[in-house]
């Protein structure tokens, strides 16, 4: 689709998810679900190898981000990646042909 404009939501979404992904350990913590088996956190936390504290705050942020599904069974948290990360992951990159909303960016890129 040439000449269509990458919206600036659409950016801002984008920036979002690949934010979310971007940290080494949300990256193994992903890569170790991708298999789409549900993992207790008590699974996690070596994959992770971080504090118990740290592993919560990077669950929350692939929770808050949409990209995996936290269950409750008693007294355990158990974690599955999304069906659709692929998918989400593909539409966050933007398509050859598309051009950026913000004109200071292609001023920056034509520098």
């Amino acid at each position: 689709m040439a000449g269509q404009t990458f919206l600036e939501a659409d950016s801002v979404a984008a920036a979002a998810l690949l934010g979310a992904i971007a940290s080494p350990v949300r990256w193994r913590l992903l890569a170790f679900l991708a298999d789409g088996a549900t993992r207790c956190v008590c699974e996690l936390q070596p994959v992770a190898a971080v504090p118990t504290g740290l592993l919560s705050y990077h669950l929350r942020v692939l929770r808050e981000a949409g990209l995996v599904r936290a269950t409750r069974r008693g007294t355990r948290v158990y974690y599955t990646i999304v069906a659709d990360l692929p998918e989400q992951l593909h539409r966050a990159l933007p398509a050859p042909g598309y051009a950026c909303a913000d004109p200071s960016v292609d001023e920056a890129v034509t520098r």
